[in-house]
């Protein structure tokens, strides 16, 4: 019984480790596609993402400290979010989906 469930659970394993692999090049070629300014503005909006999250979770830095600078980096990620183009998302469905509607007396 001891020597089935192992077997299961380390083909389990097996069959795990080798489907990230092939899942890990395709987001990783999809984040080269972009050009060297996108990954730029997205690792300084990342940043400041995380310095936020630091500040607003530290509860020994007082409120009237931190809150100008969460402020400031808030306007900053807007600001750095308008210099990046639309998303252009490749869906695998047509736009625009449409079917008959649906009527209930």
């Amino acid at each position: 019984m001891i020597n089935r469930r192992m077997v299961f659970a380390l083909s389990v394993l097996l069959l795990a480790s080798s489907a990230t692999p092939g899942m890990a090049q395709d987001y990783w070629y999809r984040y080269w596609q972009h050009s060297p300014r996108w990954r730029a503005v997205t690792g300084g909006i990342y940043q400041l993402e995380n310095r936020i999250a630091f500040l607003e979770a530290n509860p020994d830095i007082d409120d009237g400290y931190k809150g100008p600078i969460v402020s400031r980096a808030r306007r900053d990620i807007r600001g750095l979010n308008a210099t990046l183009e639309r998303a252009r998302w490749d869906w695998p469905t047509p736009c625009c989906y449409r079917r008959k509607p649906i009527h209930i007396r």
